[in-house]
């Protein structure tokens, strides 16, 4: 007999591992996400991919872009795009601080991971990032490397 596995998924917790090898972390923020009804299907099962999301400013807004959620397999005609910009939801007090950080030079909002809240919302952590050089990156490979050896001889 096979077993009825549940369509979606309880908890959805989707991360970008590859910001924080590429950015160096300054300040986080957690984002709401203005959402379609099939967006959020899809979601819940899974199907985003943030590795080349960013956000940017329009207007004193908020958008996140290159956020692919893949379109829901049950959508018909009314499916979503999938690469479309969306609105994040902060207050105008984030929002203020994060557009005055962003214009300093080398700094970037990008999108680490996407969850879904008990209540049932989609959540996005952002984060105001400054872009690491090759010996930085170099620096957290070495470091990386160290802590795995040392768990090692732990046991």
């Amino acid at each position: 007999m096979a077993k009825n596995k549940p369509r979606f998924a309880k908890t959805v917790n989707i991360k970008n591992r590859k910001a924080s090898y590429e950015f160096e972390f300054i300040d986080k923020y957690v984002a709401g996400i203005q959402l379609l009804g099939s967006e959020i299907k899809s979601i819940r099962e899974s199907l985003v991919n943030l590795q080349d999301a960013y956000c940017f400013f329009k207007k004193d807004e908020l958008f996140v872009k290159q956020l692919h959620i893949a379109p829901y397999a049950q959508g018909s005609h009314y499916n979503h795009e999938s690469d479309r910009e969306r609105k994040l939801l902060l207050n105008k007090r984030e929002i203020s601080k994060l557009s005055e950080k962003s214009k300093e030079k080398g700094l970037s909002i990008i999108p680490t991971r996407l969850f879904i809240t008990d209540r049932g919302f989609a959540k996005l952590e952002i984060v105001l990032g400054r872009g690491k050089k090759l010996h930085d990156k170099r620096d957290s490979i070495k470091e990386k490397d160290m802590k795995r050896e040392m768990e090692r001889i732990k046991f």
